[in-house]
């Protein structure tokens, strides 16, 4: 089964190794049509502290590191 990627805006670096990404998503509303943005938080790896608040990431699917961290930073070749 393929890892899912996922890409979103950092929110929070203060935990070592740690960043906190919140990912948008969006998708129109069944009865109203309206298009609804919701969005959530994920904890991912970020082995050397690399990223700071307010950048954009992608994270993607890993076996769980801790508690709650269960995505990894993907370190692209362009970045």
């Amino acid at each position: 089964m393929p890892k899912r990627i996922l890409t979103g805006t950092v929110t929070s670096d203060k935990n070592e190794q740690t960043i906190t990404v919140s990912v948008e998503r969006r998708f129109k509303h069944p009865l109203l049509q309206k298009t609804v943005r919701k969005s959530k938080k994920y904890r991912a790896h970020d082995a050397e502290n690399k990223f700071k608040v307010g950048d954009t990431v992608r994270i993607e699917e890993c076996a769980p590191i801790s508690k709650t961290k269960r995505w990894t930073v993907v370190v692209d070749a362009q970045a």
